[in-house]
């Protein structure tokens, strides 16, 4: 049966193609009366060009829009979006499309479900990453469909819970990834907050917390006087080569805490964490959270050969003492130092 003038025809390209069927749409007529076509794509068998053909017709779409890339359609996106998004939400936007690098320049009209689940499963991002992303890409396929160029969410099939399992898993910092953060300390001050819970194995919120009239500089120690322990409430060693950073840490704000935001407020741990820390570790391409600078502050200590003794005192583990370490064992803040410049 022959198609109604205007429908569109299917007819069979030459030689030995994989999809020889092609299905064109009659989009008017040039100056001398000849008919102009737009292609809708191009099939294995007839009978798959014929419903592509009738889905066209279904849900028609602009064919120039069935030859946008997957970066075109994000910048088209985050235009509208980020318009009404905080800071911190576009960071993490853009930290998820710069992972999904491998389908930046494939039509989005390509884009099927293996596609999605290769980048989920090879891009080597922790679960919270891979949350963000498949945000991303419902958002993307969302959009798309609004605007008629795909009529299927391949996002909603693509599967991030069998990462799930490693998101509590707490890996130190590795011997590379803290010359990474030593070498770019320059460019980025926040960096420093980073490598100062490396060499001192405090916890974040103690970090955050710490008020200027309780750092020693002339002493090169600290006073943690709130923990979520009571062997948390302990001195703390500065190692000589972060000793600098909290210098500039103090003379840089007219506040009471140490830590603050560009503007001189104190740093939430939220604010902190979103807007600093992940940020860096998505710049520098490393996968850790704030509670693995406290590992890696023990792993360091141990690979020196300092006393375990010690090695509580300084992190302030109240669960791995003993009750003669807790009760009886003392040691000064010149032996703590000692121990902290080892590493």
């Amino acid at each position: 049966m022959k198609n109604p003038n205007g429908y569109g025809s299917i007819y069979k390209l030459s030689g030995n193609r994989r999809k020889p069927f092609a299905v064109r749409i009659t989009t008017g007529w040039d100056d001398n009366g000849k008919q102009t076509f737009k292609y809708v794509g191009y099939y294995a068998s007839q009978s798959e060009a014929l419903i592509a053909l009738a889905d066209y017709h279904m849900n028609p779409f602009d064919l120039d829009a069935n030859k946008i890339t997957f970066k075109e359609i994000y910048e088209k996106w985050s235009k509208e979006k980020f318009a009404f998004t905080s800071a911190s939400s576009i960071n993490a936007y853009n930290a998820a499309f710069k992972t999904s690098i491998a389908l930046h320049n494939m039509k989005f009209v390509d884009i099927k479900k293996n596609h999605l689940q290769n980048v989920i499963d090879t891009c080597g991002k922790n679960y919270p990453s891979l949350r963000k992303l498949k945000v991303l890409f419902n958002q993307l396929f969302k959009y798309a469909m609004q605007n008629d160029l795909v009529t299927k969410d391949y996002s909603n099939f693509i599967e991030i819970s069998h990462h799930k399992s490693k998101v509590n898993g707490r890996l130190p910092f590795k011997e590379k990834e803290i010359k990474k953060l030593w070498s770019n300390v320059s460019k980025n001050e926040y960096i420093q907050i980073v490598l100062i819970l490396i060499y001192t194995g405090v916890r974040i919120s103690e970090l955050l917390d710490l008020k200027k009239e309780n750092v020693h500089l002339d002493k090169s120690c600290f006073d943690v006087i709130e923990s979520k322990t009571d062997a948390g409430i302990r001195v703390v060693p500065i190692a000589d080569k972060i000793l600098p950073f909290f210098c500039n840490w103090i003379d840089k704000f007219d506040s009471e805490y140490i830590f603050n935001t560009p503007e001189g407020d104190k740093l939430q741990y939220r604010n902190y964490y979103d807007s600093y820390w992940k940020p860096l570790m998505e710049e520098l391409n490393l996968n850790h959270k704030p509670h693995d600078t406290r590992h890696t502050t023990v792993s360091l200590l141990v690979a020196a050969e300092v006393n375990q003794t010690i090695i509580k005192k300084i992190v302030g583990h109240s669960g791995a003492m003993s009750l003669t370490e807790r009760v009886y064992t003392h040691f000064d803040i010149q032996q703590l130092l000692d121990a902290i410049n080892k590493i």
